[in-house]
């Protein structure tokens, strides 16, 4: 296979310009940041791109430029001193499990939420791995 097109039956089709890129935009650079941290795994899934260490996941943002959320995962104590900031709410789903939503809009807003992820990144990090 050429890795230009995505498997699946019939004939395939080519790689999303912005997939071959990386992101565009708060995405792309989310997407630089992270992946220049030690272990951490960036892919794209359910139209969302996927942070990962190992088989953990601890963060995701949206493919398409529009959409803005960041979603992150951090630890009970993180999460409650997260929803205390301005503009972090608990996740609509998932805030149970410790997950939270930021808007990232503009490059502030991305060191913003640098310093969240790098919470959840540590945590994941920090922990014994499972079999």
């Amino acid at each position: 296979m050429d890795g230009k097109r995505i498997r699946g039956t019939g004939r395939g089709r080519k790689t999303r310009r912005i997939l071959a890129r990386g992101g565009i935009g708060v995405a792309q650079r989310l997407n630089d940041a992270l992946g220049g941290w030690p272990g951490v795994k960036i892919t794209p899934m359910f139209g969302r791109w996927g942070y990962f260490v190992g088989q953990t996941l601890f963060g995701c943002f949206p493919l398409k430029a529009k959409e803005h959320d960041l979603w992150v995962r951090l630890e009970p104590a993180d999460q409650a001193r997260a929803l205390k900031t301005p503009g972090i709410v608990p996740h609509r789903r998932f805030g149970a499990r410790g997950w939270i939503e930021c808007r990232v809009e503009s490059p502030g807003d991305v060191t913003r939420a640098r310093r969240w992820l790098r919470r959840a990144y540590e945590s994941v990090t920090s922990r014994p791995e499972r079999d």
